[in-house]
């Protein structure tokens, strides 16, 4: 018993050390440790191994972790605000209520991750891979999504406003109820896609492919539908471009 109480002592007392010497700056990895509310403002943790932390609350303000290992990571109500994610691995990892305001995720590998309820206004996410992550309530207003996949994504009552998606994969995404008001989805893949009850007034679909997607209850009032493919597309209750409503 004694034994086997000193091992769990001594684990403990190495984890400590390690986390100490991981936040002092002394080691460049700390996978799985406990790291909840510390403070990594404006740190240069550019290619550290964080998998699997616990990183809840953490402070990395305009910090830069380009190439940093985050799998697993739980990020939950994190301030990653103006952080330097380029190319970093996030891939199921718990954004839940993270703030990412002007944060670069471009390349940035978040497949299955939880970004629900995450604050990502004018974010960077350029050939990020998102596919099927679950962004509901998300608020990505004036973000850059360029080129990236958001294959089977859960983007449900998302704020899309004026975001950038031109030659984004979306197709089997869920936008039902998304804002996309202004969006730009030139040449984007929404094969399949959920878009029940989204507000796309004044979106940009120019060359899209909406083929088989679901538009039921969607406000496509003034959007710009040019070369859009709508090959099997449900429309029901569906508010088209010139303010008619389509049931075919």
């Amino acid at each position: 018993m004694w034994l086997a109480l000193a091992f769990v002592l001594a684990g403990a007392a190495a984890q400590a050390d390690e986390r100490a010497d991981f936040v002092a700056g002394v080691r460049r990895d700390c996978p799985r440790c406990d790291l909840a509310g510390t403070n990594f403002k404006r740190r240069d943790l550019s290619g550290v191994d964080l998998s699997g932390a616990n990183l809840k609350g953490a402070n990395f303000h305009d910090a830069r972790l380009v190439g940093a290992r985050l799998a697993g990571a739980d990020l939950s109500g994190a301030n990653l605000n103006k952080a330097n994610l380029t190319r970093a691995e996030l891939a199921g990892a718990s954004l839940r209520e993270a703030m990412l305001y002007a944060a670069n995720l471009d390349g940035a590998n978040l497949a299955g991750a939880d970004l629900s309820d995450a604050l990502m206004g004018m974010a960077r996410l350029t050939r990020a891979d998102l596919s099927k992550a679950v962004l509901r309530n998300v608020d990505l207003r004036k973000a850059r999504l360029a080129e990236s996949t958001l294959t089977g994504a859960d983007l449900s009552a998302a704020a899309l406003d004026f975001a950038f998606f031109r030659g984004a994969r979306l197709d089997g995404a869920s936008l039902r109820e998304a804002r996309l008001i202004g969006a730009e989805l030139i040449d984007a893949k929404l094969v399949g896609a959920d878009l029940t009850d989204a507000n796309a007034l004044g979106a940009q679909f120019r060359g899209a492919d909406l083929s088989r997607a679901v538009l039921a209850g969607t406000n496509l009032r003034r959007a710009n539908m040019y070369e859009t493919k709508l090959e099997d597309a449900v429309f029901r209750n569906t508010a088209m471009p010139d303010g008619t409503i389509s049931n075919q």
